[in-house]
């Protein structure tokens, strides 16, 4: 049965754990996951800021972190942000982060995905599991437009961004299109948009 386009107010709910498989689970962030995650972003540093703009990189990293960390745990309660920590549920070690905010720049979408996967634990489908699994946890109460952006010149990223359109029959949005400054690098990062809610997308 189609679910109905709902306002921003009906879709508003906490962020909760998400069991993607046995080898991955998204767990909402929280300030316990600092530690990992000042880690996980040291590993992968200067390429995480792709994901993490708002970086000063002249500046320490790892209280601008913090600061992140708790106005998105506090946001995630009331449901205005959801921000999840990929973890290996046998260890619990952290992989990298994904979430969504409301920095969109088409006058379509009502969330912004972003997201990161650390050096070491790239090219194993962290990321293509954790975007699905959160597209569809997201589009569970109706029908909402995601956007993406990606950076052209980000090969791997923009790769991840494309499968992810294909599998969910999104569409490119020039309108949506927006300069992005990455360590002082102005770059034009392209938008695309991929509408959730409506049925399950097809495998890829």
């Amino acid at each position: 049965m189609r679910r109905a386009n709902l306002p921003h107010s009906m879709i508003r709910r906490a962020t909760t754990s998400i069991r993607v498989d046995e080898g991955l689970v998204l767990r909402p962030v929280s300030r316990t996951h600092l530690p990992d995650i000042i880690e996980a972003f040291d590993e992968t540093w200067p390429e995480v800021i792709r994901a993490m703009p708002w970086i000063n990189p002249d500046k320490e990293a790892k209280p601008q972190i913090e600061d992140f960390i708790l106005d998105t745990e506090k946001k995630g309660r009331s449901g205005i942000l959801h921000h999840w920590v990929m973890i290996r549920p046998w260890d619990g070690y952290v992989l990298g982060l994904i979430g969504f905010d409301r920095v969109t720049r088409s006058k379509r979408a009502m969330w912004n995905l972003g997201y990161w996967v650390r050096s070491s634990e790239q090219r194993h489908g962290y990321a293509r599991r954790s975007i699905d699994a959160s597209l569809e946890w997201l589009g569970q109460p109706g029908v909402i437009t995601i956007e993406m952006k990606v950076d052209p010149n980000n090969t791997p990223g923009t790769k991840t961004v494309m499968r992810t359109v294909r599998k969910w029959g999104g569409e490119r949005c020039v309108l949506g299109d927006s300069q992005i400054t990455v360590a002082g690098i102005r770059t034009t990062h392209e938008c695309h948009l991929i509408e959730i809610g409506r049925e399950t997308p097809s495998s890829s």
